[in-house]
């Protein structure tokens, strides 16, 4: 396969599930008022292309999903200087949904468990994102919090209340997909294979 094949078959590839995860975004099984849901596993596209093409390309097309989603669904935040909008920006938007894309580096953590890494790598990935939201909370959203309760208590059981069923979902759907699936040749995983 040429380059400018395969590269036009990643670019092509990253837009198709950069679309699925919107569409997944969609369908939400629960969702909080001041924004945050559960979806239906809408990370795991994005953290398919880490695994299929790495990191830095997986970082990528990750970075483009969360300036697609910002565009089409951006909660306006309760500040007043540019410096906290673009903190908003950053921690609830870009750095929030790029990390997805170093899921297939966390995975090398668990060298020799093809399975098991993965499932690892899609867990850290996504709880990075519930850290970048959970900073967000305190920095940006504290005025929401309730009367004498701490900001880091209110933004962590905010945040935490979609984002862990977030995190679970994404770590398990991975982990059953590479079962039956290799992410970089899309078929049957060989019987003794264990390594990425």
């Amino acid at each position: 396969m040429s380059d400018s094949v395969k590269k036009t078959r990643m670019i092509t590839e990253s837009a198709i599930m950069i679309a699925l995860s919107m569409v997944l975004s969609m369908v939400k099984i629960f969702t909080l008022p001041q924004g945050g849901s559960i979806t239906a596993a809408s990370m795991v596209p994005l953290l398919i292309i880490s695994f299929r093409y790495g990191p830095k390309w997986g970082t990528f097309t990750a970075f483009v999903y969360s300036l697609v989603s910002m565009v089409t669904g951006f909660y306006p935040p309760p500040v007043t200087t540019f410096m906290n909008y673009l903190l908003v920006v950053l921690l609830d938007y870009v750095l929030a949904f790029s990390c997805l894309g170093l899921a297939s580096l966390f995975s090398r953590f668990i060298p020799g468990h093809r399975i098991v890494s993965i499932g690892f790598g899609s867990f850290a990935a996504v709880f990075i994102r519930l850290v970048c939201h959970v900073l967000s909370g305190v920095i940006i959203w504290h005025s929401y919090a309730p009367e004498g309760m701490s900001v880091w208590v209110y933004s962590i059981s905010y945040n935490g209340s979609y984002m862990f069923c977030e995190v679970v979902i994404s770590a398990v759907v991975m982990s059953l997909l590479a079962s039956v699936l290799d992410f970089k040749t899309l078929k049957r995983p060989a019987a003794k294979t264990k390594s990425l």
